[in-house]
């Protein structure tokens, strides 16, 4: 009504009687609308209800509020609403881009529907996962079931796989974005779930570097990114070569740091390097023997050269021979103070031994180097057709490696 006074008659005729009527009455505000109907799972924001007066809703976490999210007052000769109240409902998917949120199944708490297949997908900022709390959960065992996957894909590394009535524990993410799918069959429907997930700093692991008589390879240092590391020419990687960073509330490589040793001994088959003496560039222990078998590619022979030879004889000495074993040829035995000319060989292979007897210590180091011998070149490689002449200049050394210079012409 839109006045203060109502005008109310009652007539009946000569007939029949009744009961009659109870009317109530109460009065209303002429310009005030009627209080709104406050969503379920929502809340109303704004008490003034006169006229041109705004009232907002909003809806609890893990909702999403359908309709209008406010609504007005209209003038007019009755007081209304412009929209009516909106709802507040759990969907089935979404996008949270919040650091910090909940997660609901669609219709909860009530019972989620048949055949549903929802996907939220979480996104924070670079540098933080998502720890995910349950509150609730209820699901049809081994049909109905929720999943919770490391990335934004929907191949993403699944983390946690959950079925039944039991609360799954707390878990997580190593990723700032994080996938959650749930599915439900034809059959039994249940409550569903409920859970919270805040955003975490995805601290780096421990830096490796610096890396003794190497290097690592690699610069990322966060969870699930893995480094490499190599070592300088001589030394070798005691350890795990690869390492990756673990995800957890501490940052921890899956294994300890890898180091870069002297070899005592060892097959070596490249066609350059270095040998070091044990332990370099501290000095080499007492009791040492060490055996090194070098093997370049077949055709080439091998050149030793003492770069460093701080070895005191007679006790502590270096051996070389020109094969595989001892029964070969001996090249040489050296030790500080003696001519120590480079020593080659005259096959692919040459065996090194170093031996210590005394409690002085010392350094070597031999750099060796893959190079044609004379041997290896034959009649018909001399014989080459060209026309004019050519040279071809061959750098060997030592009885077996010449510094000499051939002129192939052609042959008549």
């Amino acid at each position: 009504f839109t006045s203060n006074q109502l005008y109310l008659h009652f007539f009946s005729d000569i007939s029949v009687s009744a009961a009659g009527f109870r009317l109530e009455y109460k009065t209303v505000s002429l310009t005030s609308c009627p209080e709104p109907v406050v969503p379920m799972n929502g809340i109303k924001v704004g008490e003034r209800l006169q006229m041109n007066h705004v009232v907002s809703f909003q809806c609890e976490p893990g909702y999403t509020l359908q309709g209008n999210s406010h609504i007005s007052c209209m003038p007019g000769t009755v007081r209304r609403w412009n929209y009516p109240p909106p709802l507040c409902i759990a969907q089935c998917g979404g996008i949270q881009g919040e650091m910090e949120g909940m997660i609901l199944s669609p219709g909860f708490p009530g019972n989620y529907p048949s055949n549903s297949d929802c996907t939220w997908r979480i996104y924070l900022a670079v540098g933080y996962g998502a720890h995910v709390q349950f509150l609730n959960f209820s699901t049809e065992a081994n049909h109905d079931f929720l999943e919770i996957r490391n990335g934004p894909l929907d191949t993403s590394t699944v983390i946690g796989r959950f079925s039944g009535q039991d609360v799954p524990p707390s878990l997580l993410t190593t990723s700032h974005e994080t996938t959650v799918y749930f599915h439900s069959d034809h059959s039994q429907n249940r409550p569903g779930f409920r859970f919270e997930y805040q955003a975490y700093e995805l601290n780096e692991c421990l830096d490796p570097e610096p890396f003794r008589y190497g290097a690592v390879v690699g610069a990322g240092y966060n969870v699930g990114q893995s480094i490499a590391f190599e070592c300088l020419p001589g030394y070798q990687l005691m350890g795990h070569s690869i390492l990756t960073c673990e995800h957890g509330t501490t940052r921890n490589w899956d294994h300890p740091f890898p180091r870069c040793e002297v070899p005592c001994g060892g097959n070596i088959t490249s066609d350059n390097g270095t040998i070091f003496s044990p332990g370099y560039p501290e000095e080499y222990p007492s009791s040492a023997d060490c055996t090194w078998l070098i093997t370049v590619a077949t055709g080439l022979g091998v050149r030793l050269n003492f770069t460093l030879l701080q070895v005191h004889g007679p006790h502590d000495f270096i051996t070389v021979w020109d094969g595989p074993q001892v029964t070969a040829r001996k090249l040489g035995v050296f030790m500080e103070g003696e001519p120590n000319e480079p020593a080659s060989s005259t096959s692919n292979q040459i065996l090194v031994r170093f031996r210590s007897n005394t409690e002085k210590g010392g350094l070597f180091q031999i750099t060796y180097q893959g190079m044609y011998s004379i041997n290896s070149i034959t009649t018909s490689s001399l014989s080459l057709c060209l026309s004019p002449c050519l040279s071809l200049s061959l750098s060997l050394s030592h009885s077996l490696f010449l510094s000499s210079q051939f002129d192939i012409c052609p042959i008549l």
